[in-house]
C-alpha cells in the first residue's frame, strides 16, 4: 500500500524551498503521525514546530526540523488528496452526469469522485453515502469547515429511488451529527421533475433550514441531461411552467428565513430564472454568495461589477470589432448587457449564441461549450478578437472539453482569443482591450 503524500509542487521562496524539499519527494510523517491524505497534512503542519520525515525521490530520508509563524504554510502541493487516490463515488444517481458523458473523452471527466477532502479543500458537493464511521469522526474531530453536502431529497425513500443506493436513507441523522460538532454547511439541490420537486422539494428546503446556522445555504439547481442517456432512466428537464412555481415559492421562503435569520438562506441557480423567463434577482439577495461557484448568482454579480465600471468608461475607442461566444442561456442576457456600451463610439460587439451539439440541445449553459461546436457554428473572424471565458477550458490549461484547444479554435475561425474570468471588469477589459484602474478617489 502506498504511504505518504507525494509533492508535485514546491512553490519560490517558501520554507519547503528553504529545506530543499523537492517535486518528487513524498511526505511520510510529521512528528509521530503518519500522513494519509492532505487533511493530516494541513493539520500537523499548522503548529509552530514540528519535524518532517521526507524520503527523496533517489529513496534518501530527511528528517527535518521545521520554525514558522502561526500563518506561514509549508509552501508545497501534493499529487493527490491522498496515498490511495479519491474516494470514489458508490451511488448510481439518475441524473449523475459523468454517465451522460460521451465516449472516448479524457480519462480525467469520467471519474466519479465523492470525497469529503475534496469537499472542504476545493468546495466539491459529497453525498455522505462512502463515509465509514471513521471518516465521520475524522471530520469531526479535525472540525473541517465548511463541508459542500449534495442532498437532494429529505425524505430517505425519494434519495434512495433517486440515487440508487440504499445506503442513502440516513442523511437527517447525518447533517445532526455534523450540525451538533459546529460544524459549517452548504447544501444542494438538484431537482429532478418526478423525484424529488414538489413537495419532496419544500420539505427538503424546510427541514435544511431548521438547522441554520450550521446550514449556512442551500442551493437549488435544475437537473441537466445531455443526449447520452443509454440505459439510463428516462428524464425531462424542468418546463418554464415549473421554474416559475418553484421561484414563487422561493420567495416565501426566502421572507420567512430572512426574518428569522437575517438571510435568505435558500438560493436558486441562474439557470433557473433563464428557464423561467424571470428577471435576476439584486444582487444583495445573494448576500454573501455561498454558493457562486455552482451557478448560483454569477449573472448578478457579472452586472453588478460591469455596471459600475460604467461611468469611467471612454466614450470613444479605435474602431474595435469583438466577437463573444457563448451558450444559449447566457445570449439573451450578453445582448442586453452590450447595449449598455452602445454610447461608446468605435466599439462593435458581435454575440454568436452556441447550441451544444456536442452534449445536446438541452445543455445550453456556457461552461459546457465546445471548441468543435463554435468552430462549426462561427464564421471566418477575418482577424478579430473573440471573447472565450475561463470557465470553458480546464482548469490548468487552455483545453475545451473535447481536448481541442484555444490555439486550434484561432486556427479554424482565423481569430484571436481573448480568455477571460467570469466577472464584470475582465469583460469589459477584454471588450475594449483596455486596462481598467480604481481612481484615486475612489
Amino acid at each position: 500500500m502506498a504511504e505518504g503524500l507525494v509533492v508535485s509542487k514546491v512553490l519560490k521562496d517558501s520554507i519547503a524551498a528553504e529545506m530543499e524539499i523537492e517535486p518528487g519527494d513524498t511526505i511520510l510523517q510529521i512528528n509521530d503521525w503518519k500522513i494519509e491524505d492532505i487533511l493530516d497534512l494541513q493539520y500537523y503542519t499548522s503548529d509552530e514546530e514540528f519535524s518532517l520525515l521526507v524520503q527523496k525521490a533517489n529513496g534518501e530520508i530527511w528528517e527535518l526540523q521545521i520554525s514558522k509563524d502561526p500563518d506561514e504554510t509549508l509552501g508545497i502541493e501534493v499529487c493527490s488528496v491522498s496515498a490511495g487516490g479519491v474516494k470514489k463515488c458508490v451511488n448510481n444517481c439518475v441524473f449523475c452526469f459523468v454517465q451522460q458523458m460521451p465516449p472516448d473523452m479524457r480519462e480525467s471527466l469520467y471519474l466519479k469522485d465523492d470525497d469529503y477532502r475534496l469537499s472542504v479543500t476545493q468546495g466539491s458537493y459529497i453525498t455522505l453515502s462512502n463515509l465509514s464511521q471513521k471518516d465521520f469522526r475524522r471530520i469531526i474531530d479535525y472540525h473541517i469547515n465548511p463541508l459542500y453536502i449534495s442532498v437532494h431529497a429529505w425524505d430517505p425513500q425519494a434519495r434512495i429511488k433517486l440515487m440508487r443506493n440504499k445506503r442513502v436513507g440516513k442523511i437527517a441523522d447525518q447533517i445532526k451529527l455534523l450540525a451538533d460538532a459546529g460544524l459549517t454547511l452548504h447544501t444542494q439541490i438538484v431537482v429532478v421533475p418526478g423525484y424529488n420537486d414538489g413537495p419532496v422539494l419544500e420539505e427538503t428546503v424546510n427541514k435544511l433550514a431548521a438547522f441554520y446556522p450550521a446550514v449556512q445555504s442551500i442551493g437549488v439547481v435544475p437537473v441537466g441531461l445531455t443526449k447520452y442517456r443509454d440505459k439510463l432512466p428516462p428524464l425531462r428537464t424542468i418546463t418554464p411552467k415549473e421554474a416559475q412555481h418553484i421561484l414563487a415559492l422561493g420567495l416565501t421562503w426566502q421572507k420567512e428565513f430572512r426574518a428569522r435569520t437575517g438571510k435568505n438562506l435558500v438560493y436558486f441557480s441562474d439557470e433557473l430564472y433563464v428557464v423561467s423567463g424571470w428577471n435576476f434577482p439584486d444582487v444583495q439577495e445573494y448576500d454573501d454568495f455561498p454558493q457562486i461557484e455552482n451557478g448560483i448568482g454569477m449573472a448578478a454579480k457579472f452586472y453588478a461589477e460591469f455596471s459600475s465600471w460604467l461611468p469611467q468608461l471612454p466614450s470613444k475607442i479605435p474602431t474595435r470589432t469583438v466577437h463573444i461566444v457563448t451558450g444559449v442561456s447566457a445570449a439573451g442576457i450578453f445582448k442586453s448587457w452590450v447595449k449598455d456600451l452602445d454610447f461608446i463610439q468605435g466599439l462593435n460587439v458581435v454575440i454568436h449564441e452556441i447550441k451544444n451539439n456536442f452534449f445536446g440541445s438541452t445543455v445550453t449553459v456556457a461552461g459546457l461549450l465546445t471548441a468543435q461546436d463554435i468552430a462549426a457554428q462561427v464564421n471566418d473572424l477575418q482577424g478579430d478578437y473573440f471573447l472565450i471565458p475561463k470557465v470553458m477550458l480546464k482548469a490548468d490549461d487552455e483545453v475545451f472539453l473535447d481536448d481541442r484547444s484555444v490555439s486550434w479554435l484561432e486556427k479554424r475561425i482565423n481569430g484571436k482569443a481573448l480568455v477571460v474570468e467570469n466577472n464584470g471588469k475582465a469583460f469589459i477589459e477584454g471588450v475594449l482591450g483596455i486596462k481598467l484602474e480604481v481612481k484615486d478617489n475612489e
